[in-house]
């Protein structure tokens, strides 16, 4: 699949949920098993109050079931299921209910903690009740009064999987089907706080009191080996979400976080910023050269710090000098910062490495 080209944030596109295009399929579908005719669109009222028409791949139709596809439009947003085709089975079945279910590339929810009962199909609950409503939409807009097994697939579910957090959640095969309004905005912030917060819920369900966050993959393959008896769910990703990220492991009574970073991010934490963004604060140097001031740097290795151009070059600076107390410094400051943030009850351990993976300063502080 090829990257998306970089836009203008005011200019970005936005696409539809699995959600959406799942409920999009099952009308088609549905209709075209009641009517015997192939259908070629499908239009629904997303969660939003947004009425949208989706174009279908396919649409098949027999005796006994009939399927649709719809193709995913993620729009703009860098989003791992962008162009999953969606498709919805639909049959009747000898009873009243509406029998939802996942086939092939919709993931299996084996560990609880996520808003959806271990061993059913990973559609979550808006999906669930949008499926629901558009099947006696249609079902009364035909006047008929028949039981509906409706079964949602994605054949490339297991392959885009890989690319998300289900395996870590323990959501395996496939998927999820996702979407609690309906569309997706790109480069949401609301999304990627909420799988936080879901990550950090399975963690606790799954016995754990110890949560290792981290900004990147890197940080937390870093963290991983120095944590091998922690299992999977207490490594959570939380981006430049820091302070958000801590504060919700103290809501959901994590009694100790591990924060796993390099220079760049950590030291915008250590000064008190917790939405370390590239654009969110700059990097303040001459509290840096405070810290190296603590560390025992003289005056002109603290010149240099202070006309540094970024971090990572005083990480370096420091390294050469032979002053590696700095980091430990820094790393408490982080922690200080994030029980400042989060309140009392927590303790909080920073990790910072560099991007190889050596490891520069660790401390923690107990709130």
């Amino acid at each position: 699949m090829k990257s998306k080209e970089q836009k203008d944030p005011k200019e970005m596109r936005s696409g539809y949920t699995t959600g959406a295009c799942a409920t999009a399929a099952t009308k088609a579908a549905l209709t075209a098993l009641i009517t015997k005719k192939v259908q070629t669109e499908s239009t629904i009222t997303l969660p939003v109050g947004k009425t949208v028409t989706f174009t279908l791949e396919e649409c098949v139709v027999t005796d006994s079931f009939a399927y649709a596809k719809v193709i995913k439009d993620a729009g703009d947003d860098p989003d791992a299921t962008h162009g999953a085709t969606i498709i919805s089975t639909v049959r009747f079945v000898d009873s009243d209910d509406i029998l939802l279910d996942g086939g092939f590339g919709v993931g299996r929810v084996t560990k609880p903690g996520l808003p959806v009962p271990v061993g059913q199909a990973a559609i979550n609950p808006v999906p669930r009740k949008m499926l629901r409503n558009i099947v006696k939409e249609v079902l009364e807009q035909n006047q008929i009064n028949q039981g509906v097994s409706v079964k949602i697939s994605v054949p490339e579910g297991v392959e885009m999987a890989e690319k998300t957090l289900n395996g870590r959640l323990g959501i395996l095969n496939g998927i999820s089907i996702l979407g609690t309004r309906g569309i997706v905005v790109p480069f949401s912030t609301a999304a990627y706080r909420a799988s936080i917060v879901q990550a950090i819920k399975v963690a606790k369900e799954n016995g754990c009191d110890h949560i290792v966050l981290s900004t990147g993959g890197r940080s937390e393959k870093f963290a991983m080996e120095l944590y091998p008896e922690l299992h999977e769910e207490a490594f959570v990703e939380m981006g430049d979400f820091v302070g958000f990220a801590v504060k919700s492991c103290r809501v959901q009574g994590i009694k100790k976080i591990s924060i796993s970073g390099m220079m760049g991010k950590f030291s915008k934490v250590a000064q008190g910023v917790m939405m370390v963004h590239s654009k969110s604060a700059p990097v303040d140097f001459h509290f840096l050269a405070s810290l190296a001031e603590k560390a025992g740097a003289d005056q002109e290795l603290l010149t240099k710090i202070v006309e540094a151009n970024t971090a990572s070059q005083v990480a370096t600076l420091m390294e050469e000098a032979n002053l590696p107390t700095f980091f430990n410094i820094v790393s408490e400051a982080c922690s200080n910062a994030c029980i400042a943030h989060a309140g009392d009850g927590i303790a909080v351990e920073t990790i910072i490495t560099t991007l190889k993976g050596k490891l520069l300063g660790r401390k923690v502080v107990h709130g």
